[in-house]
């Protein structure tokens, strides 16, 4: 996958590692086996690598891609991924390389009602509030350091490898590439071919195995659809995205400040999103969930050109700036909303040896579109558990008590928010009530405050009042 380069400074080699490659060693030995085996390098299974191999596990790291590589993205980056950025022992690489520093939220409604969510100010001060950069920076940074500990602690790392068979057995040793009950079958390697389509093809073994890829994980599908005859997507609970970069957006130039999310009256239900990275660029975006894109026969791309070309709240900020030549891309965001057809929520993301984590496992925030922070956190809950000996259901068990509430609520937010009166209404009250704006500031820093949005008299109180 190309690298769109969106920067437009100057600065040192070293600042700019992910235009570059980042060399991780020879790949192992055919047949080698490892302590567990990970498949992706992005920020859930760099973290999961990265914490197994503090540990000292020996871990085999697969990314299909090479760097210098994209991965689209809003790219924003909350305040609940910097704890695993910091532990991982990355924020000093990424405080030190050009990114935007989020200070607060700009929401608008259809009629052009606007309502800033200031992050808080401790968090702000503390530089722990959030930050906005490329995704191809980030998981380069991430990716460098997580694949030098895996190395360090006696594992592999394979770019270029792209899976194309995930082993199990019954029990008694034997792999076995083809489809079978789920709650019989065991993880016991992978078959990864290195080099593109000509390449080679190796065999790796391990009882333990991260599935990290993405929508299109060849984990997940070998999980949810092989082991378990399952749904792997509904497109009622995913997302289509697309995004371009853009120069010099007015009212986008500064280093730090506000990100911004606008309910434009032609985009309903979805929203338009306008995300800083640095250095006077943005990047700029659409999302609608796909069920409700399908009914509409709409296309993303058409409508946020026709947003930045004629929306009276936009024209005239796009007047002067160019976008980026060759970032334009779409992809699909599973989000974790629970699934009223499935036992397990958002779907199943474990079985014996297997666990699956960020969009592997459906857990992109169904409001905000968020799944970095996701990502990171269940990154280390696999890594736990693997640690640990801890069995599937214990780990299908822990990522919805983490997380389940607060994707919950987002579900609840992303339903209202399909309606414009509502939106006009609700921003239009926020607008002119302070108690408003600090209860959804509270609502996204803190998850005990994000409870309150289940008590309908704490919600008629804060609204009507």
């Amino acid at each position: 996958m190309r690298c769109v380069a969106v920067m437009t400074k100057d600065a040192g080699a070293a600042e700019r590692i992910w235009e570059h490659p980042i060399e991780t060693g020879d790949a192992p030995k055919n047949g080698e086996t490892f302590d567990a085996i990970v498949v992706g390098g992005g920020p859930g299974g760099s973290s999961a690598a990265g914490y197994l191999a503090m540990a000292g596990k020996k871990v085999l790291l697969i990314e299909k891609d090479v760097w210098p590589r994209d991965k689209v993205c809003g790219d924003a980056v909350g305040g609940k991924s910097l704890s695993h950025v910091s532990t991982l022992g990355v924020k000093a690489d990424l405080e030190s390389t050009p990114h935007f520093r989020v200070t607060g939220i700009l929401f608008s409604s259809p009629k052009g009602n606007k309502v800033r969510v200031p992050l808080p100010e401790e968090d702000v001060a503390k530089l722990e509030a959030g930050y906005s950069l490329p995704r191809a920076q980030f998981d380069a940074l991430l990716f460098k350091r997580c694949q030098s500990m895996v190395r360090e602690a006696g594992g592999s790392v394979i770019q270029g490898g792209e899976v194309r068979t995930v082993l199990f057995d019954d029990g008694n040793g034997g792999g076995d590439p083809g489809e079978g009950s789920g709650d019989a079958r065991h993880a016991a390697g992978v078959i990864v071919r290195i080099g593109g389509r000509k390449g080679e093809e190796f065999t790796f073994h391990t009882r333990e195995l991260v599935g990290a890829a993405g929508y299109r994980c060849p984990v997940a599908k070998s999980v949810v659809e092989s082991s378990y005859n399952e749904e792997m997507m509904d497109r009622d609970h995913y997302c289509g995205g697309y995004r371009e970069y853009w120069r010099n957006v007015k009212g986008c130039e500064a280093a730090s400040g506000d990100i911004e999310i606008h309910f434009v009256d032609t985009v309903i239900p979805g929203y338009f999103w306008l995300f800083p990275v640095s250095d006077n660029v943005v990047n700029v975006g659409i999302g609608m969930v796909m069920g409700l894109l399908d009914k509409q026969k709409k296309k993303l791309k058409a409508l946020q050109a026709d947003v930045i070309a004629n929306h009276p709240m936009f024209k005239d900020r796009f007047a002067e700036a160019e976008m980026v030549a060759g970032s334009a891309k779409g992809w699909q965001l599973p989000f974790g909303s629970p699934r009223k057809k499935s036992k397990m929520h958002p779907r199943r993301s474990s079985m014996n040896g297997v666990r699956l984590v960020g969009d592997a496992a459906s857990l992109v925030d169904p409001f905000s579109g968020e799944g970095v922070g996701n990502a990171l956190v269940t990154g280390e809950i696999a890594a736990n558990h693997i640690l640990g000996g801890k069995t599937p259901i214990e780990y299908q068990e822990e990522v919805w008590k983490v997380l389940g509430p607060e994707l919950i609520n987002s579900y609840r937010m992303q339903k209202l928010s399909r309606r414009s009166w509502l939106l006009n209404w609700f921003v239009g009250k926020a607008e002119k009530k302070p108690a408003l704006q600090e209860m959804m500031t509270e609502m996204i820093a803190s998850k005990e405050a994000q409870e309150n949005l289940h008590s309908p008299w704490f919600m008629m109180k804060t609204l009507l009042f």
